[in-house]
């Protein structure tokens, strides 16, 4: 049976930290859980689980933001399923999860971005997913 959740307390936290550290990999369960609490608690950030018989396989998170260029939007910081159960329609019932929230609190946009190398996920967005391809993302760390 299929169960979408958002996952509130630390517990909850700990139990994605195995789904999400495939995408995360610099992170330790240490580091992830300071980070899910401060973005939580700062950045009104969520973070959801798609659990498949009550086992978390796929994992998001998402956050409101304001800019100049997309005024009120939600962001999609993390979106990623576990690699044994991948091609099986998690992300897109995901990130519907997302769209369906963003509708339900008044956003009309949900961007985000993803590494240049990861080509099977930029497909999955733009033709399963029909986002448009607007900008490049720019870093220096300093």
């Amino acid at each position: 049976m299929i169960k979408i959740k958002e996952l509130k307390n630390e517990k909850e936290w700990k139990e994605a930290f195995p789904v999400m550290k495939q995408l995360r990999t610099h992170l330790s369960i240490e580091q992830f859980i300071e980070l899910v609490h401060e973005s939580t608690e700062k950045e009104s950030y969520k973070i959801v689980a798609l659990y498949d018989n009550d086992k978390i396989v796929a994992v998001t998170g998402f956050m409101p933001m304001i800019t100049l260029y997309n005024g009120r939007f939600i962001w999609v910081c993390d979106l990623v399923t576990d690699s044994d159960h991948r091609s099986k329609g998690y992300g897109e019932a995901l990130l519907n999860y997302v769209h369906n929230w963003a509708k339900e609190n008044g956003y009309d946009i949900v961007s985000l971005s993803s590494g240049l190398q990861r080509i099977d996920a930029h497909r999955f967005y733009e033709h399963k997913m029909k986002y448009d391809k607007v900008s490049y993302v720019f870093l220096k760390k300093v």
